[in-house]
């Protein structure tokens, strides 16, 4: 069945009248409220978040309440509640009796990156009543009031279908994310009789890239250069390809597999080297020069997400300097036997590897599977509320 039949055969010939939101529903700002003055209590108290800021003893709403997050970055966040809370620095849309509570959500859920746009006001950004106001809500069949919440009913129910399965899937990727995190720490920080621990310096050497100065960098160019702001994410910096060429040539590089470690900032991030051409910032990026014969890079991977960094704080910015890299402890099996241990250390990443790619991947994980189930959730929302307007029937 054709998208234009889908939507024909549920409105069944009704009429669709677009109306100003502020028309057919209430939109009331919330009282705002500091911690200080919070009292104990387990009601959410909504801001301007997408979770609650914190917990009061009072409410301010019943349940069914759509808000509408008033301030911050992420004002315009359209959220759901179905227990009282407390709406703070956001305000609540109540539909009247003629509009279903979750068919106006899931409209407003339609509207949220124009609703982000609407964010206006210096310094922090504010999205107010009176601008979501005047945005015009589909009505089915409005001479028909029985026919129309009919109408909105059945459209709840195939969006919520999707949003249900979605929240399902994310509760099972919690579920299964504290499953991987239970099995990595019993795996990886608990010696036992198989089990001895060693400091990193038993792996390796520390080694880092050579010291590239910021008049030999660019904006774009030959070579991406990571600098600690940017490691495992996109790089705002580049290297001519000849300067790349012979510090790769003279002075140490990671080869493809070693596990590179930032040394600041976010203390012991962990990226594997993919053998695309890079440089890395000196001192703040380094990697253990490991050869695997006793420790295999992926058991390292795995394990600096669970070290116990000893991290100098004596400046300003927070620090692991080398020495205290290399005397960070690993727990390693068999190590008096080194076959039988990188035998166990590949038996411990094959477990973990399969936890990672069912809580990560965006390829065979619960990650892709969310993220198509939330695409299938918007594209039937776009579907089921792109009525025609009168001009365009006309």
């Amino acid at each position: 069945m054709s998208d234009l039949r889908f939507l024909e055969n549920l409105l069944d010939g009704a009429l669709m009248e677009w109306v100003p939101l502020e028309s057919v529903a209430e939109l009331k700002r919330g009282r705002s409220i500091t911690k200080k003055k919070v009292t104990p209590g387990t009601i959410p108290v909504i801001a301007g978040g997408r979770s609650p800021a914190y917990f009061h003893g009072e409410s301010n709403r019943d349940g069914q309440t759509i808000v509408v997050a008033g301030s911050g970055a992420y004002a315009g966040f359209v959220t759901w509640w179905d227990q009282p809370i407390f709406v703070s620095d956001a305000f609540s849309v109540k539909p009247f009796s003629g509009v279903l509570p979750r068919y106006c959500f899931h409209w407003l859920q339609s509207l949220q990156g124009q609703l982000h746009e609407l964010k206006s006001g210096g310094g922090i950004p504010h999205v107010y009543p009176r601008d979501v106001a005047p945005f015009k809500i589909p009505i089915p069949c409005p001479e028909d009031p029985q026919k129309s919440l009919a109408i909105q009913a059945e459209i709840v129910r195939i969006l919520d279908a999707f949003t249900k399965l979605t929240a399902e899937l994310t509760a099972e990727l919690k579920l299964r994310k504290k499953q991987y995190n239970h099995y990595r720490n019993q795996l990886l920080s608990h010696p036992s009789g198989n089990m001895a621990e060693k400091p990193l310096g038993y792996v390796g050497k520390v080694r880092m890239c050579k010291r590239v100065m910021k008049n030999q960098t660019s904006t774009s160019g030959d070579i991406p250069f990571f600098k600690i702001g940017t490691f495992g994410k996109e790089p705002n910096a580049f290297i001519p390809r000849e300067l790349f060429e012979e510090y790769k040539a003279k002075y140490s590089y990671p080869r493809v597999g070693e596990v590179l470690i930032s040394a600041s900032g976010t203390i012991g991030r962990s990226v594997i080297f993919n053998g695309e051409e890079a440089y890395f910032q000196d001192s703040n990026i380094v990697w253990l020069e490991n050869d695997e014969s006793k420790v295999l890079n992926k058991y390292l991977f795995y394990f600096y997400q669970i070290a116990k960094w000893h991290v100098s704080d004596g400046g300003v910015i927070k620090r692991l300097y080398n020495d205290n890299i290399k005397k960070t402890v690993i727990a390693v099996p068999y190590p008096d036997d080194p076959e039988k241990s990188l035998e166990e250390q590949a038996r411990i990443v094959a477990i973990l590897d399969k936890f990672d790619t069912l809580t990560t991947s965006l390829r065979e994980g619960l990650p892709r599977e969310i993220k198509l189930r939330q695409q299938q959730y918007e594209y039937y929302r776009d579907l089921l509320l792109s009525f025609p307007k009168a001009e365009e029937v006309a």
